[in-house]
């Protein structure tokens, strides 16, 4: 994927409305390009600023006054009344149509606002898995994968060795989450894959949620922050958290 082809798909993918072949290639494409990850942040601050309640406003009581004013006299009964059937056809066909979208909206699966960045993890966690592109370095030992990422990223990702806690490590790659690049962590349990991504951060949200039949679970340490995800049992999913915060391990160096 080019720049070009970026800039006509970018707002699709910031809605989410990509299959996940044109997802992978937008997320590839802006792992590599600085421009196009910019652009793209642009667009989600843009995103997020309009969705603040205070942006609507009522009009003040005496502007509604006067556009009231303004409006047609009513309809003579006579007049009104030889109308009446034309318009009742009309409010009932726009009242099916109304009802329809409004089921619709409701139905259609969709992230609240503040579920972004989950929603964003889980569909990367699902095309990693559908595209067959889950690992760029495929080892088990954290200093093999702990190296890989210099030079890529602008900090160092914690990279733990957990075998004995029965979460051996699969290798990593480069991800893309809120327009940048991250660490992607894979560890395995028995035949489930847990993504971890990582990237320095002040502080985040917190917390464990549900999503499309995965669990996700984040946490801040070190000016780190971590996001988990997994179809795994939620007992194994918090297991693999102890341990992964446990584990005795050098500290993330900070972004440089």
């Amino acid at each position: 994927m080019n720049c070009e082809e970026a800039r006509v798909l970018l707002h699709a993918y910031l809605d989410d409305e990509l299959d996940a072949a044109a997802s992978l290639a937008m997320a590839q494409h802006l792992a590599g390009c600085a421009g196009c990850t910019q652009r793209y942040r642009g667009h989600a601050r843009l995103q997020q600023a309009l969705r603040d309640p205070a942006l609507r406003v009522s009009a003040p009581a005496a502007l509604r006054a006067r556009l009231a004013a303004r409006l047609p006299a009513p309809q003579p009964a006579a007049r009104a009344a030889r109308r009446w059937p034309a318009l009742a056809a009309a409010l009932a066909a726009a009242l099916a149509l109304t009802v329809t979208l409004a089921t619709w909206q409701t139905l259609r699966p969709r992230a609240p606002a503040g579920d972004a960045l989950v929603a964003e993890a889980v569909s990367g966690h699902v095309r990693a898995l559908l595209a067959e592109h889950l690992l760029d370095v495929p080892s088990s030992d954290q200093h093999t994968v702990k190296p890989w990422f210099d030079g890529r990223l602008d900090y160092a990702p914690q990279v733990k060795d957990l075998v004995a806690e029965g979460f051996p490590l699969a290798g990593g790659r480069l991800d893309v989450l809120d327009g940048r690049r991250v660490a992607a962590l894979v560890y395995r349990r028995h035949r489930h894959v847990i993504n971890l991504y990582q990237w320095p951060a002040a502080d985040g949200e917190t917390g464990t949620r549900e999503r499309d039949g995965y669990r996700v679970v984040q946490w801040n340490e070190d000016g780190m922050h971590y996001l988990a995800v997994s179809d795994a049992a939620a007992a194994d999913l918090d297991a693999f958290v102890r341990a992964f915060r446990g584990a005795s391990a050098a500290g993330a160096e900070p972004a440089r």
